[in-house]
């Protein structure tokens, strides 16, 4: 991927300040036209650098006020079929292939302590899944952020 430059940050910066601001607002704000505003904002999407909408919505707001966390040991020759059977269970928000003890580490929400332990049972029942080891998250002490990376600038790799 090509590196974003001073210009997309500062568009970037502005957006993650106010997500709901118009392309022309957007523009007055950082003293560019309309044009380069919407090209760049072209141009970062075409890049994969916007994340979905979904990643905004609350899960709480839908009725699941647990959130944890299940490190998952699996057959490594079974990973891809047990990535599909996790991501099968609505529960699970998002998943990761890890290096170290466990495999895959899975954030699920839960209704309550009874629904994480359905959750878990069936993540455990993937064929392939040797054991899980379950957090429950206590509260969200760092809530997902780039902010402090865009005020540092672009970086290259060296």
């Amino acid at each position: 991927m090509q590196p974003l430059d001073l210009t997309d940050t500062r568009l970037l910066q502005a957006m993650a300040k106010d997500p709901r601001r118009t392309v022309v607002a957007l523009a007055q704000k950082l003293g560019l036209s309309r044009n380069t505003v919407q090209a760049r904002m072209a141009q970062l999407e075409k890049k994969s650098v916007f994340l979905s909408f979904e990643r905004r919505i609350n899960t709480v707001s839908l009725g699941y006020p647990l959130t944890a966390f299940i490190h998952v040991h699996v057959q490594q020759q079974k990973l891809a079929a047990i990535t599909h059977s996790i991501a099968a269970v609505p529960e699970v928000v998002e998943a990761f292939g890890l290096t170290g003890q466990a495999d895959i580490l899975v954030r699920v929400v839960a209704v309550d302590a009874e629904d994480l332990f359905r959750i878990n049972g069936k993540i455990l029942g993937c064929d392939g899944v040797e054991r899980c080891d379950t957090s429950l998250a206590m509260g969200e002490l760092i809530p997902f952020r780039v902010e402090p990376l865009l005020a540092r600038g672009p970086r290259t790799s060296s």
